[in-house]
């Protein structure tokens, strides 16, 4: 019998690069397909008050995308690919506050030349700066065994 008692273990940093890259390319596709559903409806952007709605409106989808997979398992697809999940300090779910937080300040860290995740290569744990703050972490899920 397995102890269910034993923390999961930390997912290698490369292996979080590695899902990061992977999901830049998921989440191009998510804005690419979200922009041809906005642009026909507030035009071509001309106006100041119509890109301010297109950028809010491609973060709500991002938030979105990112919210609803972290939210139901703790996993986006290429997180599920590189076998990363997403919990909180006790190895729970994430709550909407804590998923919320995460993705702003994964963004602004994002915004300021990557600090929120070059902040890994120097934290104890290896973790991002963004959750560090939120109290969530990344683990790796085990493989499973066929019987």
């Amino acid at each position: 019998m397995q102890d269910k008692a034993i923390a999961p273990l930390p997912a290698p940093f490369l292996a979080r690069i590695a899902a990061m890259i992977y999901e830049s390319l998921l989440v191009t596709a998510v804005v690419f397909v979200a922009s041809f559903i906005i642009i026909p409806v507030i035009g071509e952007m001309h106006a100041p008050w119509q890109r301010h709605l297109f950028q809010a409106y491609i973060l709500g989808v991002l938030f979105a995308y990112f919210s609803a997979f972290w939210l139901r398992s703790g996993q986006t697809l290429a997180m599920k690919t590189w076998r990363i999940r997403l919990v909180n300090a006790d190895g729970g779910p994430l709550t909407f506050k804590q998923a919320l937080l995460r993705f702003f300040l994964a963004l602004l860290g994002l915004l300021l030349a990557g600090a929120g995740f070059w902040w890994a290569l120097f934290d104890r744990d290896r973790q991002f700066l963004h959750d560090r703050i939120v109290g969530t972490r990344l683990v790796r899920v085990p493989r499973k065994v066929d019987p």
